[in-house]
């Protein structure tokens, strides 16, 4: 087990209070936050007396949004996920500006920065120059992933936002990376495979352009061939909707990545048992003892994907923080305080 130190019982206290094994199959439960997030507090705000309900405010925007748009939950998950990935969880992907993260190409796409702007607004309103941009981007997306049937989950509060964005930094791999080369890049960031698993299970919500899948469908690793690993039923299914090639000026058509759609669940992981996942990053879960008993362990319990979704995500949203005298509270999430153009 990692090493435990004050902190990080809080988390295995989490896990315990969640009901959760400490081992899942024969896989390590990943308990531990990286430690430069042991400032972050739960409470941290009611406690600082500068906008105790900050959580309330935030899930009501979440809940308005969500009522009328339910794909908000995988826009704000990506999101999360290409912030913290990159640069560590300062909010970096919300800045505007020409040679930003947001404008890389692996991050095209990308969406909910309205939401996210709605809420700081509101919250500048309610608490001035209080509340940071990154620590609302992980309210919303818990709040988001709770109204989509996930589970809810402590979010520990204290990040700064980060005075820097560049697109040179996107090192995000793409959907076609072998399972080795997935697990390798999230060690290379403090996760580990525990997390690599689970946190995929995102992908039980949303859609993917064709693009991504296309050499699974006609060729597979230039063999001229579908990839063997997916199922003749759901290989038909997906061509139908992802033609060989485009007729002139057809956008790339997308796809849903499970039936489900915009709700949390383990469909994702039910998809993959029976070689019908869309994405090959998906479908290679299988490719590893240790991912392959946790994905069974998931389709058979749907609280113990909850129940590790909650740790795995709170260990992702500790990633090179910011905390204290560092970065800054933004006033407006896409600038600066220096560059914000309204001020």
């Amino acid at each position: 087990m990692r090493r435990e130190g004050g902190f990080d019982l809080i988390l295995i206290s989490l896990a315990v209070a969640l009901g959760l094994s400490l081992y899942v199959g024969r896989m390590q439960a990943a308990v531990t936050l990286p430690p430069e997030s042991r400032a972050l507090k739960r409470h941290l705000y009611k406690k600082l007396n500068t906008c105790a309900n900050v959580e309330p405010f935030v899930r009501h925007q979440v809940r308005l949004w969500w009522t009328r748009e339910k794909n908000i939950t995988a826009k704000l998950l990506k999101l999360v996920y290409a912030d913290c990935m990159v640069n560590g969880c300062d909010a970096s992907i919300l800045l505007d500006g020409p040679h930003t993260e947001k404008t890389s190409g692996k991050n095209s796409g990308l969406d909910g920065f309205v939401l996210i702007d709605k809420i700081k607004k509101v919250l500048e309103i309610r608490c001035p120059r209080a509340v940071s941009c990154a620590d609302i981007l992980h309210l919303a997306t818990r709040d988001a992933l709770y109204f989509a049937g996930g589970p809810s989950y402590p979010v520990y509060l204290g990040r700064r936002d980060g005075m820097e964005s560049k697109a040179s930094w996107v090192d995000l791999p793409s959907p076609a990376i072998s399972i080795d080369q997935g697990i390798a890049y999230f060690k290379s960031k403090g996760l580990d495979d525990m997390d690599y698993a689970t946190l995929l299970g995102a992908h039980t919500m949303g859609k993917t352009h064709c693009a991504n899948l296309n050499d699974r469908l006609y060729n597979f690793n230039k063999t001229r061939k579908p990839d063997p690993s997916i199922a003749k039923s759901r290989r038909d299914e997906l061509r139908k909707q992802c033609p060989k090639t485009l007729k002139k000026g057809q956008k790339d058509p997308t796809v849903f990545l499970t039936d489900d759609q915009y709700r949390f669940s383990n469909k994702y992981y039910s998809n993959l048992v029976s070689n019908k996942a869309v994405l090959k990053v998906d479908q290679d879960l299988l490719q590893s003892y240790n991912t392959s008993q946790l994905a069974l362990e998931y389709v058979a319990i749907l609280e113990h994907l909850k129940q590790q979704f909650s740790l795995s995500i709170s260990r992702l949203g500790g990633l090179k923080v910011l905390t204290g005298n560092q970065g800054e509270i933004r006033l407006n999430c896409r600038f600066t305080n220096k560059n914000n153009p309204y001020t």
